[in-house]
């Protein structure tokens, strides 16, 4: 072989392993050309799409709790005040955690639910009974998907912390159980009721931004002091093992809520960066006593960031850091044509003039989109734009609590719904699109941050409906 056709041959591979062995064309002009695709399996014959879904009204929710350890009693107070609810059954791994949620009930004067502990397969029997309407988990991340599907299969609607699935092979196995069984399958993403967050959805919804263009989110949350609260460690080597954005709903629900996502718009592509992992590994050396070639066999990044473009055209920004030491921060933004919104560090909006009547401010010809409207100014606008979920539950949800009461919110628009027989509040579609991240960004990241196409978990319907909205009895 000469000189030439060697060389030519090289450049040929290294083309190819640029490409990661994923383009769908090879002309010069196709935009997909680096692009790694990733399948959409065909729906299984005889099935259905779950996009707005309705089920027969439940007078009374009949709920069954798994996992009661960090999450799962919490949800048990806030059920004991939900009108029309009946809290059925209780499980976990742990008899004691089982009991001491039963006090709970004692304690709001009602009767204790059945209990089962003691097998790691204990909730099967849970979801196996016959009197229960709605399962709700609340367990480490490593088994969402098995038991929503289990849990689907016996006839059960389905809610679930977050992050729900973390592969695309679990994404798809629940969304076709959903679609086979025509049940809700709903992730438990309480961001998207915080105050502010839906507050700018409502803003954005009416128009006080323009075209809303852009929108970040992010969990940054230095975890150093909380690894040592997980059973069995398991969120530790969760992030030892994978790489990418593990736990990106947070940041995701609220923006890919007010960018209409599967509801006029869907994610085309992803690209993702990370940082090499320092400060996690030198904990797992200080504290844990872990040798430093053991401990720097660490795959997840420090810091994560993922950028997101839309069919039409808009863009998401999403971030993940559970090691650096930080502020908290959700890093909620929103950017339109005629406005910006901005959560963390320090809550503000930023208006053209004219998006801002004297209802709210006299002096709006004063106002000046290049800083933040007064607080004053802010203030006025969150009364007159405080979405109708926070009018009918805000002092209630106060009351109750749960991150500061959108739990609460969360918990009571679901049983809201089923009870009156609406479409959640979030579907299956959101599920799959905000755990998608996970494997997505891995795949970018493993690939040299390679554009990743992102499935379109609708298969073909994501522009049926037309903007996001939250379902009322009128």
């Amino acid at each position: 072989m000469t000189k030439t056709n060697t060389l030519l041959l090289f450049l040929l591979i290294l083309l190819s392993a640029c490409n990661g062995g994923s383009s769908r064309g090879s002309g010069k002009d196709d935009p997909h050309r680096y692009v790694i695709k990733t399948d959409v399996p065909a729906r299984p014959a005889g099935q259905k799409d779950v996009l707005g879904l309705v089920t027969p009204r439940l007078d009374t929710v009949r709920v069954g709790f798994i996992g009661l350890g960090m999450r799962g009693p919490g949800a048990v107070q806030r059920f004991t005040h939900i009108p029309g609810t009946k809290i059925v059954a209780l499980c976990d791994l742990h008899a004691d955690r089982v009991e001491e949620t039963q006090t709970i009930l004692d304690k709001a004067g009602l009767p204790r639910a059945a209990d089962y502990s003691g097998s790691e397969e204990a909730w099967k029997k849970l979801c196996d009974r016959d009197d229960i309407d709605l399962v709700y988990i609340a367990t480490d991340w490593k088994r969402h998907a098995e038991m929503m599907i289990y849990a689907m299969e016996q006839g059960k609607h389905v809610a679930c912390e977050v992050p729900a699935a973390m592969t695309l092979d679990e994404i798809w196995s629940v969304i076709n159980t959903a679609e086979k069984t025509q049940k809700h399958a709903m992730q438990l993403e309480n961001c998207v009721y915080d105050y502010f967050e839906l507050t700018t959805l409502n803003m954005a919804q009416q128009g006080l931004f323009g075209e809303v263009l852009h929108a970040e989110g992010a969990y940054i949350h230095n975890l150093r002091d909380f690894w040592g609260y997980y059973e069995g460690d398991w969120r530790m080597q969760y992030n030892k093992e994978f790489r990418g954005d593990v736990y990106a709903t947070h940041g995701m629900g609220p923006a890919a809520q007010v960018l209409d996502i599967h509801r006029g718009d869907k994610m085309n592509l992803l690209v993702s960066m990370d940082t090499k992992p320092v400060n996690i590994p030198e904990y797992l050396i200080e504290v844990r006593g872990m040798e430093r070639d053991s401990a720097y066999q660490f795959a997840n990044g420090q810091h994560t960031m993922t950028m997101i473009r839309t069919e039409k055209g808009k863009t998401i920004h999403i971030q993940h850091d559970v090691a650096s030491p930080r502020p908290y921060s959700r890093m909620y933004q929103v950017s339109g044509t005629k406005g910006f919104a901005n959560k963390y560090p320090n809550q503000g909006y930023a208006l053209e003039a004219e998006m801002v009547d004297e209802s709210v401010t006299p002096d709006h010809e004063n106002l000046n989109s290049h800083s933040y409207v007064s607080d004053e100014v802010k203030d006025a606008l969150m009364v007159k734009y405080k979405h109708r979920i926070h009018r009918e539950l805000e002092e209630k949800a106060k009351e109750v609590g749960g991150h500061g009461g959108m739990d609460f919110i969360m918990d009571y628009r679901l049983v809201y719904c089923l009870q009156n027989g609406l479409p959640l509040d979030m579907d299956v579609y959101d599920l799959a699109e905000w755990c998608s991240l996970a494997e997505l960004s891995r795949i970018s990241l493993e690939n040299n941050s390679a554009p990743v196409e992102v499935p379109d978990f609708t298969r073909g319907n994501w522009n049926r409906i037309q903007g996001y909205k939250h379902a009322f009895v009128e």
